[in-house]
């Protein structure tokens, strides 16, 4: 008798167990998700980041370092934690609402920028999302001409942003704009400008170095990666941001050693002079930065640390009211 209770209180404990361990069992994978959008203020003014991409690439040699050796960088990967051969670059237009004009800096990569769909171009379908639509758009700004930045513009053989006129620096438009100026790598990039921006040619204004874009947007030379780059100040309320386009490829590499060479940069010394300058402002100031090329949502912020280098520091709630 009191065997066969031990064994049936034996049994019902197995099975209870047994149950127990199928209702706590994980569930299944759901994948991997990250924010597409992200929202914060500047005094009176309203700044979206979105996410075009989120395409993991090779590098960051030879893209950064290009006049340093492979081992060097990987030295400088392996001291911040972060992986030797692959990175997670942001690709990140930003939306400023003023209260007045909705400004777009950037369109991504579209359908024919450097990362191809379904990989890239999802500014057009991540607008929505945000909260925005393309026809909200009054001002697109182009910091240079590049496919990942400019390709945006058109989408289906139509301006994507149709309300919208254009600024770009005038020395940017004439290095790219020209039929039979480049051949090879020059003339590939060439010619995903020429179709982006001649179909809007007439809703362009060119601007120089210091010009306003809008109340609030003044432009910044930062001239190196190409000969028209741009940056931008924005300002509200007293309060300062810097949208600087692309003067940094990775939020460790391009920061530390501001003299290691990008191999996009189209005048590789005279980039080097901008990104110390650029960087040097930004850590001075003690601006908040959206860098397209951060990871996303590519807002942060710029430390000095010693005579050359410097250091992102991502942006974590100082944004926020």
């Amino acid at each position: 008798m009191g065997l066969g209770l031990g064994a049936s209180m034996g049994a019902g404990i197995s099975v209870s167990v047994s149950t127990l361990r199928r209702a706590a069992a994980a569930a299944a994978p759901i994948g991997i998700s990250a924010p597409k959008f992200w929202r914060y203020k500047l005094g009176a003014f309203e700044i979206t980041t979105i996410a075009d991409s989120e395409a993991f690439i090779d590098g960051p040699y030879p893209i950064i370092g290009k006049n340093a050796t492979e081992e060097e960088v990987r030295t400088l990967m392996r001291a911040n934690l972060v992986p030797e051969t692959r990175y997670q670059p942001g690709f990140s237009p930003a939306l400023v609402n003023t209260g007045k004009e909705l400004v777009l800096f950037d369109t991504g990569n579209g359908a024919s920028g450097f990362i191809a769909r379904p990989n890239g171009g999802w500014l057009k379908d991540q607008l929505g999302p945000a909260g925005f639509k393309a026809d909200d758009v009054d001002v697109v700004v182009l910091s240079h001409g590049h496919p990942d930045h400019v390709a945006g513009i058109i989408e289906g053989g139509k301006p994507l942003f149709p309300n919208a006129r254009y600024v770009i620096a005038a020395a940017e438009y004439d290095y790219w704009a020209p039929e039979g100026k480049h051949t090879g790598e020059l003339e590939k990039l060439a010619s995903v400008f020429r179709a982006n921006t001649r179909p809007v040619s007439e809703k362009f204004k060119m601007i120089a170095p210091g010009d306003d874009v809008v109340p609030g947007i003044r432009s910044l030379e930062a001239a190196g990666h190409t000969p028209g780059h741009l940056a931008f100040v924005i300002e509200s309320e007293g309060q300062h941001m810097l949208f600087w386009g692309d003067c940094a490829h990775h939020h460790v590499a391009s920061l530390a050693r501001p003299d290691w060479h990008c191999v996009f940069d189209i005048d590789a010394e005279k980039a080097v002079e901008t990104r110390r300058r650029i960087y040097d402002m930004a850590a001075t100031e003690r601006w908040p930065v959206i860098g397209y090329h951060m990871p996303f949502p590519s807002v942060g912020y710029v430390e000095r640390r010693d005579t050359s280098g410097y250091r992102w520091i991502a942006h974590s709630f100082q944004l926020y009211p």
